[in-house]
This record gives structure tokens, sequence and C-alpha cells, in this order.
């Protein structure tokens, strides 16, 4: 048996036809309404602009539910995706490598490339150990003048090496 409230529901569920692709901005029907968040909240829950999902989107990254006028609602499972987005920024992942993850039925998470990614990160991480041990030695290095120090020298040494020289074009 129908109850009157399906019924109304039904009677109430409209498709807009304004956009080129038919079928993806219907609205919410009353009982689904409740299942979507609206493009201010998913910003909000998520800590990111609105025009920053609206580019996500545009990527092709997460998917809105559909629209009631002109905002996007989204599933709220979009939270999950967006901070699988955020962790994979977060490590230096580019869009296109997250995306690439992103499927529509899951997350496929590319274990090669997570694996090159922590041999950078650990290049990284010894680089600025590196740096912050040159940095601690100047802080507290016993020598009146830091140009006369042996350990100074070497991390000069090492800096010059590592830096390369700028390419001025005329």
């Amino acid at each position: 048996m129908v109850s009157s409230r399906q019924v109304i529901e039904s009677m109430l569920q409209l498709k807009v036809d304004f956009r080129s692709s038919p079928g993806r901005h219907t609205l919410p029907s009353l009982h689904t309404k409740e299942k979507h968040m609206d493009i201010a909240d998913v910003a909000k829950a998520s800590g990111l602009k609105p025009s920053t999902l609206r580019y996500y989107e545009q990527k092709g990254l997460i998917r809105s539910a559909g629209r009631h006028g002109l905002r996007r609602y989204y599933d709220p499972s979009v939270l999950e995706k967006l901070a699988l987005i955020n962790l994979g920024r977060h490590v230096g992942l580019s869009l296109e490598e997250i995306g690439r993850m992103l499927l529509p039925q899951g997350v496929d998470i590319d274990r090669a490339l997570l694996i090159a990614k922590t041999a950078e990160l650990d290049k990284q991480i010894a680089s600025m150990q590196a740096i912050r041990d040159g940095l601690h030695h100047a802080a507290h290095c016993p020598a009146p003048n830091h140009l006369a120090c042996p350990t100074f020298q070497r991390l000069m040494k090492l800096a010059g090496k590592r830096l390369k020289p700028l390419s001025h074009k005329i």
C-alpha cells in the first residue's frame, strides 16, 4: 500500500531541464533532502571553500548529487573523498595522481606511487634534518667567527654544491 506521504513526494519531485545534461539536475525529493548536503554545509564540514569544491568537481574528483536552483547538493560520502584528497595533497600528490586513485566505486590505491612518494619524503626529511643540525650548530658554535669554524665551513661547502646557478636570459 502506498502511503499519502509517498504520493505527495512523487507529485513534488520535479525535473529541471534548463541544462544540457538531463537527469543530473533533479531536485531532491523530500525524503532525500535530509540525506544530501548543501555545498555550504560540505564547505563548512570539510574546511574547504565552495570554489575549491566546484574546482574539484570540474576536475572530476568529486560529484554533486544534484542541484536545487543554482546550489549544488552532495552525498555525505563526499566528505570521505575530500579527506582522501586532502591527505593526498598533504603528502605532495598532484590532483591528477589523486584522481587516478579515486574511482566512482571506491578507492584504488597506487601502491607503487606511494612507495615512490615515501622515498621522496625520506630524502626531504634527511635534508631538513641536516639543515636543522646545521642551524643548531651555528646557533651554539663556540667559535668567535662562524667562518673560522671547520664544521660551519663544511656546511657552507655542502650548501654551495647544492645551489644551482640562476640562468639569466638575455
